[in-house]
């Protein structure tokens, strides 16, 4: 079968194209337009060098110590120098696709032409994608400007021979990954170890990754409401078309019409005054709470979408000649927008929280206490309302903004930094914690319908994604352990489309 495959032309790339590529669903390729403004880029480097010009990180050192002008001979040892320098990461390696989605990113910065590659350089870095082979990342150091130098310097290592990769389940060498991929290292050449690190593709990447999941998290968020207002006969008037409309967010109607759509056909749900007047606010307030997090996930999405296509380096070589300084490296605006992201999924986890409340509280439910079959000889799911309570409250403390933290460097000449790369490992944390707690959400709604026996008054739609939770955890017929369903279903959440 042909092997599908995703262009990275440096100004059409998506973040679905990107999770394809991540995931091993596709292979990538640098098409020839865009090799051709890569070779370009590269000749005016050359133009530069030959006619005597001083070039920042070209033939001078970096940073603070940007004044020392670096011989000819010594150029190509510059760069290999800086990549030893800078594979400084610490901590836990990062996930695989978190690493391919880096390299994307990456290859498809270069592949705009303003950061002087060679074109074999750039097509080592794709044949690295597209065979598998994984440079071991850890998930610390990174201060989100000069770029993710740390980061990326640990995959820019593997494409020189050095540092450790991962290839087909075994841990080596740069070297020895490349060799038993096919692949020969590279000799640096002038300014390619900065153009391989000096920008924000571990924030961006991280970033990507998580706000796909993000998306899918939320809408299991509004599943799991549509059923927890099925097992609490909640009041479907506040999700009115014609009274959203008077507060015309568009993300409010988007949620009320997507949950007026899965109840439709319900048999559970009520209208204003036939049970009660109105629900209380994690019910009645979901278009409003939900909504405003979508209008969140649509803010960082815009921000994603430029990034992803931006060159972020320094220096910038222009299409004129120019080469210019300047900070495009710094991830400010990934930074503030993965900060933005914590604090929106963080709120779906503390409002499905307070419906998990509602289900197991038999003053609220009218349902048996915490959904046990046997009331006092067994706990029912008293204890997974005390989980998905610390994942909220963990949340709380991820969800403080990294960006309003910045520690100088390099002896003050980067003197303001993001920390963008670390709000981005906060906000997949986030994300994962508040799919653990829907998953949880989506379990008490499932053993509250089945202890009301009400299975056959649901509507078509939110019956059949029951279906799928149940055949990860079935209704509990006694106190036993969850702890492992909650992680399949938190699992199930983050990388299934079936409510897309």
């Amino acid at each position: 079968m042909e092997q599908k495959v995703i262009e990275l032309d440096g100004y059409t790339l998506n973040r679905h194209q990107i999770e394809k590529v991540a995931y091993g669903e596709y292979q990538a390729e640098v098409p020839e337009q865009a090799l051709e403004r890569v070779r370009k880029s590269r000749k005016r480097i050359e133009t530069q060098l030959d006619e005597g010009k001083i070039i920042y990180g070209v033939n001078t050192g970096f940073g603070k110590l940007s004044d020392v002008v670096i011989e000819k001979e010594d150029i190509s040892k510059l760069q290999l120098n800086l990549l030893r320098a800078d594979a400084v990461g610490i901590g836990d390696p990062l996930p695989t696709p978190v690493v391919r989605t880096m390299m994307v990113l990456r290859a498809n910065a270069l592949a705009k032409g303003f950061s002087g590659i060679r074109e074999e350089t750039l097509n080592l870095l794709i044949e690295m994608i597209n065979k598998r082979v994984h440079p071991v990342v850890p998930s610390k150091g990174s201060v989100g400007a000069s770029g993710d130098l740390a980061p990326l310097a640990h995959i820019a290592i593997v494409l020189v021979g050095e540092g450790k990769a991962e290839y087909e389940g075994e841990i080596l060498t740069g070297k020895e990954a490349l060799w038993k991929a096919g692949l020969q290292p590279v000799e640096l050449a002038a300014k390619e170890g900065l153009a391989l690190i000096n920008g924000t593709q571990a924030m961006s990447g991280i970033g990507v990754v998580t706000l796909n999941e993000a998306e899918r998290v939320g809408l299991a968020a509004d599943m799991a409401a549509s059923l927890t207002m099925e097992a609490l006969h909640g009041v479907i008037t506040a999700f009115n078309k014609d009274l959203l409309a008077v507060r015309p967010h568009p993300e409010f109607e988007l949620v009320a019409s997507r949950i007026r759509n899965w109840l439709e056909g319900s048999k559970r749900i009520t209208k204003q005054g036939e049970v009660r007047v109105q629900d209380a606010y994690s019910i009645r307030g979901i278009p409003q709470v939900h909504g405003a997090s979508w209008q969140t996930i649509n803010y960082v999405d815009e921000r994603l979408k430029t990034e992803i296509n931006a060159a972020t380096d320094n220096p910038i070589i222009l299409e004129n000649g120019e080469i210019y300084s300047s900070g495009h490296f710094h991830g400010q605006p990934i930074a503030l927008a993965m900060d933005f992201l914590k604090v929106a999924t963080a709120e779906w986890a503390n409002i499905s929280e307070r419906r998990i409340e509602r289900l197991v509280n038999p003053a609220l439910s009218g349902l048996s206490p915490f959904l046990a079959t046997n009331p006092g000889l067994e706990c029912g799911l008293m204890v997974a309302q005390y989980a998905a309570a610390a994942l909220v409250s963990e949340n709380k403390v991820l969800a403080h903004p990294a960006s309003v933290d910045s520690i100088p460097t390099s002896a003050n000449q980067e003197d303001h930094v993001s920390m963008g790369t670390i709000g981005s490992r906060q906000a997949r944390d986030i994300v994962h914690n508040t799919a653990k707690v829907i998953a949880i959400e989506l379990i008490s709604a499932s053993q509250a319908i089945y202890l009301d026996e009400a299975e056959d008054m649901l509507a078509p739609a939110t019956k059949k994604y029951l279906d799928m939770v149940r055949e990860i955890c079935p209704p509990l017929k006694g106190d036993q352990d969850i702890s492992e369903e909650i992680e399949k279903l938190a699992a199930f959440i983050l990388r299934e489309d079936v409510l897309k």
